[in-house]
């Protein structure tokens, strides 16, 4: 099937362009089904990052940062995209990739920011297929490359990346916060 286009109005400081998504598909004896997320996907969205950033060591959950960085995405979609999957129309999974330009590939890539399927989902393929769907998704839009960070200790997650294709990098992830959130403060000192 051919890919579907989403044409968003230009932005200021943005040009134009159309979005480019594959079409909504169903995950083979399921009635699961991957699309692009909606504003009135969020309270949903933030209580599946709960479940992320819970078991994650940089992290902590924030409804309302949360809630704010999925609406930039969803309703700027020229920085980035977010996907559900849905099971029987309830979200059970996520994933979110945002666009920036290599220097070193000199086009553009994503960096797969958030992936989490709902614990009682776990074991349905859903992971793998809002993976695939991600992969195909920046592919489209003409990324080159997708980067992700997993927490140095989560083993299973960075086996199931390498499963689909990606590899340990020679580089380290080095972070400076930019605000007077005490979480941020007290997490890197």
């Amino acid at each position: 099937l051919p890919a579907a286009r989403l044409s968003r109005p230009d932005l200021p400081g943005t040009a134009k362009r159309d979005i480019i998504l594959p079409n909504a598909y169903f995950q083979s004896g399921t009635l699961m089904q991957i699309t692009a997320a909606h504003l009135s996907d969020i309270p949903a969205l933030c209580k599946l990052l709960d479940t992320l950033f819970s078991q994650e060591a940089d992290f902590a959950p924030d409804y309302d940062a949360q809630s704010r960085g999925l609406a930039h995405i969803i309703n700027h979609p020229e920085s980035g995209l977010v996907s559900v999957a849905r099971l029987d129309r309830r979200i059970i999974g996520m994933v979110s990739l945002l666009y920036t330009v290599s220097t070193a590939l000199g086009a553009r890539v994503a960096l797969l920011e958030d992936m989490v399927v709902a614990p009682d989902a776990r074991g349905l393929g859903t992971g793998s297929s809002l993976l695939e769907h991600a992969i195909e998704v920046a592919r489209l839009n003409g990324c080159k490359r997708i980067t992700l960070l997993t927490d140095s200790d989560n083993e299973s997650a960075q086996r199931f990346y390498q499963r689909h294709g990606f590899c340990r990098s020679a580089m380290i992830p080095l972070r400076l916060a930019l605000n007077d959130s005490p979480m941020e403060t007290a997490r890197h000192d």
